[in-house]
């Protein structure tokens, strides 16, 4: 049988030690370097500090250079799981394709980065193309639960008139970066301030999942719009990187539109908050499909946020392998499905980097 399939991690927070975890347990794939930058790691085994038993020959020392924890062509594919936004994750992206890797990265925004970095888009996949290699941003939410699954569902109708989905779901999976992002722990006043300069993200990947359904099905927008309110908190609340005081904001409740003539055809509600269930919010994703027939899809409770985004970057890794060089997205590659069997027989033997 052919060698395994080599993956490298570069961000080794909540999410990339997920990964990991998970990457283990798993048949023909090992992991050959992680990159971080927290000082508290660098230096150490990945098994000690996922406190893990040893089950692949190499060990693996955090290294806080990416080009210290991987070599060119080292590796069939990068997991980067750092940023949130296409910009601030780009140099990091065009680094590790110019290493000849392909890239899986859990930003939001690249998810569907043509929505809001259309000239970002076309570098990464010139870079991508140049290289041989390609890059897919993926995650639950976008990638999935208010975008991908909605496009599948409508493949059993013959006309979409109008999609609604709603995610009411838990951020206490999330590491610090989404925690701060969201405005956990922050007062009514810092979010109002931080809304009116333009610094709190809230939810990252509204104007993508619309621009993938609307490219997805064919439903024009011309129009795109999104709103913010705080979700304030009666009870202190306490995540694994979250803490919300009473009278603080646990969350936000992020609603956003595609419009076509100032009417609403794509809608999307997403109240998300540490610790719901501490005051009676019961979380579930919904997807409302009119048109003919009509469909109507409830998931109670939420599919989980944290574990849903490992599993989607570890199950997507045979397609990018196997994919065309370039700037991909999930309307690109075969349906996502869970990888029970060993990892090698789902890629093809040509399309692997690391021998």
């Amino acid at each position: 049988m052919s060698t395994n399939v080599k993956v490298a991690i570069w961000g080794f927070g909540a999410m990339g030690q997920g990964i990991a975890q998970t990457l283990l347990t798993k048949k023909g794939i090992e992991i050959i370097g992680v990159c971080d930058i927290n000082p508290n790691i660098v230096g150490k085994s990945i098994f000690d500090v996922l406190n893990a038993k040893k089950t692949q020959s190499n060990d693996v020392v955090i290294n806080k250079s990416i080009e210290e924890a991987i070599k060119p062509k080292s590796c069939d594919v990068c997991i980067l799981a750092t940023d949130s936004f296409t910009a601030k994750s780009f140099a990091k992206m065009e680094t590790l394709l110019n290493l000849g890797v392909n890239v899986i990265t859990t930003a939001e925004e690249m998810s569907y980065p043509m929505a809001q970095e259309p000239e970002l888009s076309q570098k990464l996949d010139k870079i991508a193309k140049t290289n041989g290699v390609s890059v897919l941003g993926t995650g639950i939410n976008p990638g999935l639960v208010m975008d991908l699954l909605a496009i599948c569902l409508s493949g059993a109708m013959t006309d979409v008139t109008k999609v609604t989905c709603k995610r009411v779901n838990s951020l206490s999976p999330f590491g610090v970066t989404v925690m701060e992002e969201q405005g956990v722990g922050i007062t009514e006043e810092e979010f109002n301030k931080g809304v009116a300069q333009g610094t709190l993200a809230g939810h990252v990947g509204f104007a993508e999942s619309i621009a993938m359904i609307s490219h997805g099905i064919g439903i024009e927008t011309d129009g795109f719009e999104q709103q913010m309110k705080p979700i304030i908190t009666t009870v202190d609340r306490k995540s694994p990187h979250g803490f919300a005081a009473a009278g603080h904001l646990a969350g936000v409740n992020m609603t956003g539109q595609g419009k076509k003539g100032g009417k609403v055809v794509i809608d999307m509600i997403h109240p998300q908050q540490i610790e719901p269930e501490m005051e009676g919010t019961q979380t579930g994703d919904y997807i409302i499909l009119e048109g003919s027939p009509p469909i109507s899809m409830q998931i109670a409770p939420e599919i989980d946020g944290g574990v849903g985004t490992i599993a989607m970057c570890v199950n997507c890794i045979p397609q990018v392998i196997n994919a065309d060089s370039g700037l991909i997205t999930m309307l690109d590659i075969p349906v996502p499905r869970a990888v029970m069997g060993d990892f090698r027989t789902l890629v093809k033997e040509n399309k692997k980097i690391a021998k």
